[in-house]
């Protein structure tokens, strides 16, 4: 038995919803099931599957057989695989999700009205609720920090009345966000040598470097497990991405006057991170992603030659975005 995904119901809107697959186990037809129930349906629903090993792409295959599936022969990483998503759309907006983040029926609808509402923005977030938490926020948006660390904002808080409007934000997390096509593709898309990890972040950068706005939907709300096909948060595999990727961000995005300026926080966050993760078992990974980070600060460079001759914004505009707190909020 089939299901039809897309005529539920009983309008669509003009918007390509974006799932990379890696294993998703019974996530991915959870997710799909989710928006089979939107109340208003995107144009057209793409799934990238990274050469998955277990049963979540033939399973949903056959389930939604009105969804696009694009196999590919190896992983691709989440980069690459939303990148060649975003150029296979033909909508004005690109909504990305992951297979772990389980949309309420009125997100989409949400989102798409608030692009609507502020042309100025090139991404939006969403509201992300902790899955099988309840009441608890999984984030509301991605935080920047001078040092070059970067967080989920109100990540494990109770949602509270201080959350319960739109608001101006850095960036979106990528696990439930809506792109201007034009833009996100203006700016070049994900850096592919990512893989994964902190890439969303990046692009969030590039696109506030070239003058666009960032914000957080409040009432476009996604149930989320997060880390459900990687391992967790803190295995080898997301700390080495996580923090590779990181260094290649500060040194292609920070203009150079606020590179020279913040560089000495740079360095102290970096040597207590390796103090941090070397104390509890992870010395391996998080000294890994150091040694491979400065390996590609060449190409990083090159990149960032591009990114500044493009920045359409000041030193001091940046600012505004940046945290400077000392604790995670």
């Amino acid at each position: 038995m089939t299901n039809n995904l897309l005529p539920q119901s009983t309008s669509h809107v003009d918007a390509t919803v974006i799932i990379v697959n890696y294993n998703g186990g019974e996530y991915l037809e959870k997710c799909l099931v989710a928006l089979q129930h939107q109340t208003r349906s995107p144009s057209r629903i793409i799934v990238i599957d990274n050469a998955s090993t277990d049963r979540s792409f033939i399973d949903a295959r056959q389930r939604f057989p009105d969804c696009s599936f694009l196999p590919q022969s190896r992983n691709l990483g989440f980069a690459a695989g939303n990148n060649l998503a975003v150029k296979a759309a033909d909508t004005k907006y690109v909504v990305l999700l992951n297979p772990d983040a389980f949309p309420e029926p009125s997100w989409l609808e949400r989102l798409v009205d608030a692009a609507e509402r502020y042309p100025e923005a090139a991404s939006l977030g969403s509201r992300q609720m902790m899955d099988n938490s309840e009441g608890l926020l999984d984030g509301i948006s991605d935080d920047y920090h001078f040092s070059g660390l970067a967080w989920r904002r109100a990540y494990g808080k109770p949602m509270t009345p201080a959350y319960h409007c739109d608001q101006k934000i850095f960036s979106p997390c990528a696990a439930a966000a809506l792109y201007r096509r034009d833009n996100f593709l203006e700016v070049g898309g994900f850096d592919e040598d990512y893989f994964c990890y902190f890439e969303d972040v990046d692009l969030g950068f590039r696109l506030r470097l070239a003058g666009y706005e960032s914000y957080y939907i409040y009432d476009a709300v996604v149930h989320h497990v997060g880390s459900g096909t990687t391992g967790g948060r803190y295995s080898d595999f997301s700390l080495y991405h996580g923090h590779r990727n990181l260094v290649w961000t500060y040194i292609k995005n920070l203009p150079l006057s606020l590179l020279i300026l913040f560089l000495p926080a740079h360095f102290v966050m970096t040597t207590l991170v390796l103090l941090k993760f070397c104390m509890v078992g992870k010395c391996q990974a998080i000294m890994r992603s150091k040694i491979d980070a400065i390996k590609g600060l060449q190409v990083a460079i090159l990149k960032r030659k591009q990114i500044q001759s493009t920045r359409r914004i000041t030193a001091w505009q940046l600012l505004q975005y940046i945290n400077f707190k000392v604790w995670k909020s």
